[in-house]
């Protein structure tokens, strides 16, 4: 698992739209948040992600950018975010790349049953490239809030 103080781990994603991501286009530029949600359309990531959405301006004005994760795919994506009218851009893991260099894709328990699952988990990433915070196994509700309040310790 990922810690705070750490160069964050590179990557290059496909967002809903298919426009490619990468990590160092944001460097010296803008603070990163990336969240990791396990699918799109459920009850805890749509409050999270409907939550980062209520609250984009005020990232903006921080210069943060705002990327969800998910193994979805793009066309899930797109759909999700016209359901909703989300204002963040969410990135298509369908390898699971991303999922395992930031150590999110790990065994999970429901209901007396273990599988592998997406560990819901935020990483900011600081303009340097480096990781301001690394949080594992978050609570979707009010999360965007606490993420906000750190990206303002800056």
């Amino acid at each position: 698992m990922l810690e705070k103080n750490q160069d964050a781990p590179g990557f290059r994603c496909t967002d809903q739209d298919g426009q490619t991501v990468d990590l160092a286009e944001f460097k010296g530029r803008k603070h990163v948040v990336l969240y990791f949600y396990p699918k799109d359309d459920t009850p805890g990531c749509t409050i999270e992600a409907n939550q980062f959405t209520a609250l984009i301006e005020e990232f903006d004005r921080l210069d943060a950018v705002i990327l969800g994760v998910s193994k979805d795919s793009c066309d899930s994506h797109r759909a999700f975010i016209g359901k909703f009218g989300l204002k963040v851009r969410l990135l298509a893991d369908t390898t699971g790349e991303l999922c395992e260099r930031y150590g999110v894709w790990q065994e999970k328990e429901k209901n007396g049953e273990k599988r592998m699952g997406i560990v819901r988990s935020t990483f900011i990433v600081d303009k340097r490239g480096r990781l301001a915070d690394a949080e594992y196994n978050v609570t979707a509700d009010g999360h965007a809030q606490s993420v906000l309040e750190k990206i303002k310790a800056l």
